[in-house]
């Protein structure tokens, strides 16, 4: 069996497919990008075998403005028969995500990112189309019913993913992080992030010796860059005595897409729908050094 993924891909995924080669013996074949830096679906097409069963694809990697063509690529896999798998952990809380548009059999989604819920939370969609076929990794009395001496049910629907014990607080605040968004309106939230995101790639732009490494024909509210002769790491670092958020992205969490670039980390500011222009102006000045 093969799995289909994008060169992309974030670390933790592509861990779990080596792990399944050694385990099941699957075979992983990865799918260039376009000239834009997304999944090249014309590529995606050609590289499926007979044996192809899953595409496995990441909505908004890690490492950059990237948004995968989700839709486009749900189309390919209803076109060839195949299952899809799409991680939305960075899409979901700043773009729309609707899973029938998308088409995807699978969608694996973090509370404590862009929904701005609870660190430790996050959720699974299954289709009810494949949703008999798949086995949980454990069960236990709240997932399955024991109806004999050597027979068990599992329940219906959902629920057979889920444990007797549980992060209850944590869904309690999943829940209301989700309502909260919805309240807003994600058109809304996206329509922000993205005047926020390039107003944020505007100004970086201008500031000499930096560079925007973002990519994709469309671009969301995550910003990656360089300065000359400041690392990631460094700036991150200075900019959290100004009390100033900035994450970094590294080799080890994009293998495939920073050897592609020849990139070894990047900067990493991810704005959101309560962040105001003032907040941008004063971070590109302490990254100016002013």
């Amino acid at each position: 069996d093969r799995v289909l993924t994008h060169e992309s891909e974030y670390a933790s995924n592509y861990l779990a497919y080596l792990q399944l080669a050694q385990r099941r013996g699957i075979e992983i074949d990865v799918v260039p990008s376009d000239a834009s830096g997304q999944m090249d679906v014309n590529a995606l097409r050609r590289k499926i075998t007979v044996n192809t069963r899953l595409i496995a694809l990441t909505h908004v990697p890690t490492q950059g403005g990237l948004v995968n063509p989700a839709v486009e690529v749900g189309q390919v896999a209803r076109e060839h028969g195949l299952l899809y798998l799409l991680d939305a952990c960075q899409s979901v809380g700043q773009l729309p995500v609707d899973v029938r548009e998308i088409g995807c059999h699978l969608l694996s989604g973090t509370g404590r990112k862009f929904l701005r819920g609870p660190r430790g939370t996050g959720f699974l969609y299954v289709s009810n189309e494949i949703l008999g076929q798949l086995d949980p990794p454990f069960i236990d009395l709240h997932s399955a019913t024991w109806t004999g001496a050597d027979q068990f049910e599992y329940r219906p629907g959902a629920k057979r993913f889920e444990n007797w014990e549980s992060y209850v607080a944590g869904r309690v605040g999943l829940a209301r992080a989700v309502d909260y968004a919805l309240e807003i309106g994600v058109d809304a939230i996206e329509k922000r992030n993205s005047h926020l995101a390039a107003g944020l790639r505007t100004e970086l732009a201008r500031i000499p010796g930096v560079a925007i490494h973002d990519q994709g024909e469309r671009k969301c509210a995550i910003v990656t860059f360089r300065k000359d002769g400041e690392s990631a790491p460094d700036l991150a670092k200075r900019l959290r005595q100004q009390n100033v958020n900035l994450s970094t992205s590294s080799v080890f969490s994009a293998q495939l897409d920073f050897a592609r670039r020849g990139l070894d980390n990047l900067a990493r500011a991810s704005v959101h729908y309560f962040n105001t222009e003032a907040e941008i102006e004063r971070f590109c000045k302490l990254v100016r050094g002013a």
